[in-house]
């Protein structure tokens, strides 16, 4: 349907109805809002992205850049006997920190080099400790095709460190919210 330059209702995924009165029923009376949401969706397709990445290889990285995280794990490392609490505390609060400051300016990057390619883009929950980014992103159908070229080039750039799962084209669900909620008028 969408490969065919349909517009999908963008409803949640599952969506029944037990009857065909209830179809009728809710079209007539989310007639306005469906119109205008087909409308404001018309040739837009949603991608998926969720960014993962090899987080012994990214530490490596950092740990190279970072002067100070090495000197205080070489120090940890060379006195381990005499190597404190506070410094182990430490070192584990630079190595967190310089990995999340890591994570946010790799999803900075991917954000910037997408959005010249897509309409919009939901950032949404990751997921585990290693995916780094999960989202949305709103594509005409007219730059698929670049959107399309555009991830697979990032994907390329940071082989070995990051690894991308690329979904779509989907309906336009994370940018659309209908809420449904079906009342039956009671029969007297």
């Amino acid at each position: 349907m969408i490969d065919n330059g349909f517009t999908p209702v963008p409803m949640s995924f599952g969506t029944l109805f037990k009857t065909e009165e209830d179809t009728t029923e809710f079209l007539k009376d989310t007639y306005d809002a469906l119109r205008d949401v087909l409308l404001k969706m018309k040739d837009k397709l949603e991608f998926g992205l969720k960014v993962n990445w090899d987080r012994e290889s990214v530490l490596g990285e950092i740990e190279q850049e970072n002067e100070e995280l090495r000197r205080l794990k070489a120090e940890i490392e060379s006195n381990q006997q005499t190597s404190t609490y506070f410094a182990r505390m430490q070192l584990g609060r630079l190595v967190e920190q310089a990995l999340a400051d890591k994570a946010d300016s790799y999803v900075r990057e991917i954000y910037q080099e997408l959005q010249g390619a897509a309409i919009a883009s939901r950032s949404n929950k990751v997921i585990g400790d290693k995916m780094i980014m999960n989202a949305a992103f709103l594509v005409g159908r007219d730059k698929q095709d670049q959107f399309d070229q555009k991830v697979h080039e990032i994907g390329k750039r940071y082989e070995g460190k990051l690894s991308f799962k690329y979904t779509g084209p989907w309906p336009p669900y994370n940018f659309v919210t209908i809420r449904l909620q079906l009342e039956r008028s009671a029969s007297v």
